[in-house]
Order: structure tokens, then sequence, then C-alpha cells
């Protein structure tokens, strides 16, 4: 593509005193090889920040080149100016609303261009990429250079040409963003993650050793290399490797009747119920039953326990009217 374009620079192809009328169609063609350079170029994979920008500001440049040719040739309106220069505005929306009516603007060539090559029976070309557009623009080697320069062909050119116009100027806003955060980045210096000489493999190591025997802290007591603070004991060394190397969840300790037994022992389990509870007597029945035996000592002071119980019973009842406690008895 360079020796191309110093091909088309050799030769004198443009110059400034012409205008449009002095160029065919086929040598309209050439104008986009600045444009494809410039499509070149910005493609070119890297993974240097530095090389990246060398790459995008020659692409900048390209497309500068092939943007000035096409105005000074008279090839773009004013209208498609117009919604460039009106893009710059600081408010967002207005520049949406630009971003719009330059999509439309787009659209709008693009189906002049096919309508036009639907006329001279042209198939459409795929807008995925701009390449196929110069493609496309390119005669066939059967075809004459009188067959080339017709009215058709002609206003196709021109109509590619001012769709890759306004598809430059959105590269170049895009390249001059990216330019600004390119040329932000601090330059990469070179690598400092080397291995020692003396060591010939450390592929499978997670750390580097720490090899000498420097100072372990300075004068203001600032640490100079890394360091871990363990016993140097190795049984204690087992156990904190046991306590970090073990399962996230608490692992049982004693089994469940264990726990049980222990639990028996503290007091914490609640016996009786079932069947049994239901045939034992109320405490009210045992003291009755208790009351019964006569002639004993333990039989006179259950009485006396009951009586004592009976006379409060009937005493409360004086003092109290029947269902004065149920606070849910209204009526």
């Amino acid at each position: 593509m360079r020796a191309l374009s110093a091909r088309v620079d050799s030769l004198a192809l443009f110059s400034p005193n012409e205008t449009l009328e002095d160029l065919t169609a086929r040598d309209m063609v050439y104008l986009t090889i600045p444009y494809a350079r410039s499509e070149i170029e910005g493609r070119v994979a890297t993974t240097d920040p530095q090389d990246r920008l060398a790459h995008l500001r020659d692409s900048q440049t390209m497309l500068a080149r092939f943007t000035s040719s096409l105005e000074n040739y008279g090839i773009v309106t004013d209208e498609d100016k117009q919604l460039w220069r009106a893009s710059a505005a600081a408010d967002a929306a207005k520049r949406r609303e630009n971003r719009i009516k330059q999509y439309k603007n787009e659209k709008a060539i693009r189906g002049m261009i096919d309508a036009l090559r639907a006329t001279r029976g042209q198939p459409a070309v795929d807008p995925t990429t701009e390449f196929e557009d110069v493609i496309a623009l390119l005669p066939s080697e059967k075809a004459e250079a009188s067959d080339d320069d017709d009215d058709a062909t002609r206003k196709v050119t021109v109509l590619v040409l001012r769709l890759l116009w306004s598809k430059a100027q959105s590269k170049l806003e895009s390249m001059k963003q990216e330019l600004e955060i390119l040329a932000s980045m601090p330059p990469s210096g070179p690598s400092t993650s080397a291995p020692p000489p003396n060591e010939t493999d450390t592929t499978w190591r997670l750390d580097p050793s720490i090899t000498g025997r420097s100072p372990l802290l300075d004068s203001n007591s600032k640490p100079l290399r890394p360091f871990t603070i363990l016993p140097s004991g190795s049984r204690t060394r087992t156990e904190i490797a046991s306590d970090v190397f073990r399962p996230d969840h608490r692992l049982p300790t004693m089994t469940i009747d264990e726990y049980l037994a222990e639990e028996q022992a503290r007091g914490n389990i609640i016996t009786g119920g079932g069947p049994a509870s239901l045939e034992k007597p109320t405490t009210s029945e045992q003291l009755q039953m208790d009351s019964e035996h006569d002639g004993s000592i333990f039989g006179e002071e259950q009485s006396e326990a009951k009586r004592q119980k009976d006379e409060n019973w009937a005493r409360y009842t004086d003092t109290h009217r029947k269902g004065e406690g149920n606070t849910m008895n209204r009526g």
C-alpha cells in the first residue's frame, strides 16, 4: 500500500490546481488510498502502548490527508460539513441529536449508492467493512476507460467518497480520544521481575527465596526484607499448620449419646410425661390420700396440711368473686 501511494505521488495524478471536473472516475478511486492506509495502520495488533500510539498517529495523519483532499476537490457538500461542525457542541443532548442526523445522512447516501448500482445491474455492497466500498469502485479488467467515466459511475464514486469522508470524521474523533488516553499513560520501564542469575529453574516455586544474610530492620526500624513471626519449635509449627489446613466448618467432638448424657448431668433435660404421668395422682389427690393415714405422725401432718390448704382456699373465695381473675370474661 505504501508503494502504491508513492507511485501515485510520483505520477502526480492529483494537483491543487485541478477541480472535480478534471478528474475521471478511474482517477478518483486513487483518492481512497490514504483511507485504506489509515485502516491498515489502525488495525495493527500490538500490546505496547507506545507502538499503538505510533500506529494511531500514522492512521490519523492518513485520515486527515484523505479528508483534506476530498474537501479541496469539493466532493464534500456544505451540509455534510455542517453536520460535523455541530457535533462539537458542549450540550450532550445536541451532540446526540447531531449523531442521529449524521447516521441518517450516511444511511441516505448508502441508499443512493445502492439505487444507482441497482440501475446498472450491480449487486449491493456489504456495509460491514469500508474495504468493500473501495473494492467495488475498482474497474473490471474487461472494462474500457470510457465506460468507467460515464455519469452513473461518477455519481457512485462521488457518493462513496462522501460516505467515506463521513466515516473518517467519526474515526478522527475516536482517535483523538484514544490518543489522549495513550499520551497520559506512563512509559513502560524495563522489567524488574527477572530471576537472580544463580537460580536456574524457579518455575515450581511460589515465592522467591531470600538469599544472603541482609539485616532485617534498618536504623529507623523499617523492614528491609519480608519476614514471618513463627515459633521455632516443630511441634508448634505442626499445630499452627493443622489449624490452617482444615475444613472450613466445625467438626463434631463427641457423639450424640455423649452429648445427651452430658446435658442430663447438667439438669438440662426434662423427664416425665407419657402414659405414666396420666396415671400419677396430682398434688391435691396425693395430699388427700396421705391425710387418710390415721394413727400415724405422717398422717396427722398431712391432715393438718390439707386443713390449712382448705382454709386458705375458703378465705380466698370469700375475698374474691368468682371469675374475677378472668380478664377475658367481660359479660
